[in-house]
């Protein structure tokens, strides 16, 4: 005989249904009540660039714009005013030192230079008379003396004659004071012939002595004048390329004018502008480099401007090793400069989302794909490739990185 079994109200496929609506029931409030609280926008996914973060390597670098100039620039600048005569060379025009490139002509200082060596030449004459006339003075007291020596001996002879005789009473007294007061005249005529000769000796010395430091002096400015009437002729200091000529002939020159300028093509430097946000990170020994036909081109900072102008300041860089082949004045290249050393990082790439956010939150992906939501981040140093990520991302997590201009403030971005 068959036995009713009873059916059991509770099996474990109902537990499980059962479950399964309660959780779906929950996600549904969950989602419900989340949407409430955040606002969202839904976007083309399509239309953003999505990005990963990911551990690399940060390279902290920069890149500015290099233009090829010659190691050493020389001025041609005008030392004395005046008019183009003549004009030899033109820009482009390979030259070697003491080439002449210009004759400009100064009728003015041609005119001061003939009269100053005219005063030159009259000092001389003066010089010359005035010793002449020392000489003269020299003989004629010589001569002075010569003769008042012979009157002396023979007044002063007669002088002793007379007393002998006045002795003996042959002659009188009054004779005797006479040949003395005669002896007495001419040795103080001596005396002072003697001192008159000293002082003409003095002052003839002094006037030779002046007349020497203003002839002197008067070579030397007439040898300055020579030097800038020689400068009229303008020419080139060191050898290489006369790189411009900005005269005419005919055109008028002012006194320190530039003329032109030599480029000395014995080698060659970089020169870079940098942004002044940079400028207390730059200094000599930094190194970067650039592609030239295929290959790495070292550079290494050898001087910092640190006039600012524009907003950007200018630095040298010297070529570390030779200077390649093909390398000429002018060309203008991309220059990656090194500002640190290689780190292990979380690396986020970059894009116009800083502009809105300033790196202090981005967008990020949940795992499903569907939805974007706001999280706030850390962001360190900058290459033009990559930002550093302190903190707020975990390696493999997606970020939108275009810009965020058209999201307003939403919270969360629906794809």
């Amino acid at each position: 005989m068959d036995k009713i079994i009873k059916k059991k109200r509770w099996t474990w496929q109902r537990i499980l249904g059962g479950a399964g609506i309660l959780a779906f029931a929950a996600f549904a409030v969950y989602s419900f009540w989340f949407s409430n609280n955040k606002s969202t926008l839904n976007v083309d996914r399509e239309k953003l660039t999505i990005s990963v973060a990911q551990r690399g390597v940060f390279d902290e670098f920069i890149v500015v714009t290099g233009v090829v100039q010659p190691l050493k620039t020389y001025q041609l600048d005008a030392i004395e005013g005046g008019y183009v005569a003549q004009k030899y060379l033109d820009g482009g025009a390979s030259v070697k030192e003491g080439d002449l490139i210009l004759k400009l002509e100064n009728q003015r200082l041609t005119l001061d230079y003939v009269n100053r060596e005219t005063e030159m030449y009259d000092l001389i004459n003066n010089l010359e008379n005035t010793r002449l006339q020392l000489r003269q003075n020299k003989f004629s007291l010589k001569r002075t003396l010569s003769d008042l020596e012979y009157q002396i001996r023979q007044a002063k002879d007669e002088y002793e004659r007379n007393a002998k005789l006045f002795a003996d009473r042959i002659i009188p007294e009054q004779d005797l004071i006479k040949t003395k007061n005669t002896l007495d005249r001419l040795q103080q005529q001596k005396a002072i012939e003697i001192e008159n000769q000293q002082f003409q000796e003095e002052n003839s010395v002094t006037q030779i002595k002046q007349l020497e430091g203003t002839l002197d002096r008067t070579k030397v400015n007439l040898s300055l004048m020579k030097n800038n009437l020689s400068s009229l002729n303008v020419k080139a200091q060191v050898s290489g390329l006369l790189s411009r000529v900005d005269v005419e002939v005919g055109q008028s020159i002012a006194t320190g004018q530039n003329l032109g300028q030599i480029d000395d093509l014995s080698g060659f430097k970089m020169k870079v502008e940098i942004d002044e946000h940079y400028i207390s990170r730059i200094f000599p020994g930094l190194e970067g480099y650039f592609d030239f036909n295929g290959k790495a081109v070292r550079l290494s900072v050898s001087k910092v401007y640190p006039e600012v102008r524009n907003g950007r300041f200018e630095v040298d860089m010297r070529f570390v090793e030779p200077v390649p082949e093909g390398i000429r004045r002018g060309l203008s290249v991309p220059v990656r400069l090194q500002l640190g050393k290689p780190t292990d990082a979380l690396l986020l790439p970059t894009g116009g989302f800083f502009s809105k956010t300033g790196g202090s939150w981005v967008y990020v992906l949940s795992a499903s794909g569907n939805r974007a939501e706001k999280r706030n981040i850390t962001l360190g140093r900058k290459n033009p490739q990559f930002y550093e990520v302190l903190d707020g991302l975990q390696v493999g997590e997606q970020v939108i990185t275009s810009s965020y201009d058209n999201f307003g403030d939403k919270d969360v971005l629906m794809f």
